[in-house]
């Protein structure tokens, strides 16, 4: 093969490719597309044209105004909030001193310690769900935040505590030795050396886990029955009705609801990446 002729498959395999990845984009972006234009319209002129993706022939700014105030997604973001960042610090906070243990210390169970730490990831949630509910009306749990955040943390140690220990046991282990001989303590050593050099896979860990416990609908369909605490999905589900469905509020909400999860990710992006390609060079 010429050199020209290299050049041009060269040239073409690169046009093929930005092409092809253009269209996975924009069909990956549609859906957001039609949320948007959906969020903008009225019912009259959605019902009238079921071309969901032609843009709004006016826009309705005020949708998201009653979806805050009239559908209650205002008291709903507030109530996620209240659970989902308790949740997160707690799964970090525990999970992280057992990734320690697991990472550096030395005793007989340790690889089946961590071994039912997995299993725990395996089980499927749905299976659990009878049982949660029966042991939180059991224990005077169900129907609060308490309980709700209980329950997230416990359901999300097992990938914490897997995805932190993996991460801890590249720390070399001369950084544990060296502070113990000089008269140190676990825990300081934990605080003050391990968790600095940890922060990059616990930014990362914890914008999952927001992500996760924001958008999660099934723990908070079974324990949570009153309206003043549902969380956001539950408020969105709500806004599905028997016979007819404002379409466009539904939207709005759900536009409102992402702008938390969007928001963590952009202010921790850099730490995100970085945590996650973080030892991906190494054998």
């Amino acid at each position: 093969m010429t050199k020209v002729a290299s050049s041009r498959w060269r040239a073409f395999r690169a046009a093929a490719f930005y092409v092809t990845a253009t269209l996975l984009v924009a069909v990956w972006l549609l859906p957001l597309v039609i949320g948007v234009f959906t969020s903008l319209k009225s019912m009259d002129e959605i019902m009238a044209n079921p071309v969901m993706w032609k843009p709004p022939k006016a826009l309705r700014f005020e949708n998201f105004g009653e979806a805050w105030n009239r559908a209650g997604m205002g008291r709903y973001i507030v109530n996620t909030f209240i659970v989902t960042i308790p949740s997160v610090a707690g799964a970090l906070a525990v999970s992280s001193l057992a990734a320690f243990a697991l990472a550096f210390y030395r005793f007989r169970l340790n690889k089946a310690v961590l071994v039912l730490f997995v299993a725990g990831m395996l089980v499927p949630f749905q299976m659990l769900m009878i049982p949660v509910f029966r042991m939180s009306n059991g224990l005077g749990i169900d129907d609060s935040f308490g309980g709700l955040i209980l329950f997230h943390i416990s359901f999300q140690l097992g990938f914490c505590t897997f995805f932190l220990r993996n991460f801890m046991k590249q720390i070399p282990y001369s950084q544990i030795e060296a502070p113990r001989i000089d008269g140190a303590s676990d825990f300081t050593i934990y605080a003050r050396i391990i968790m600095p050099l940890a922060l990059p896979s616990i930014a990362a860990l914890a914008v999952l886990e927001f992500t996760w416990i924001w958008n999660d609908l099934l723990w908070s369909l079974v324990l949570l029955r009153s309206d003043a605490i549902k969380t956001v999905t539950l408020g969105l589900a709500n806004m599905q009705g028997e016979f007819i469905t404002t379409y466009n509020l539904t939207a709005a909400g759900s536009i409102l609801a992402a702008i938390a999860p969007v928001a963590v990710f952009l202010a921790f992006q850099r730490y995100f990446i970085e945590g996650l390609t973080m030892g991906a060079d190494k054998g």
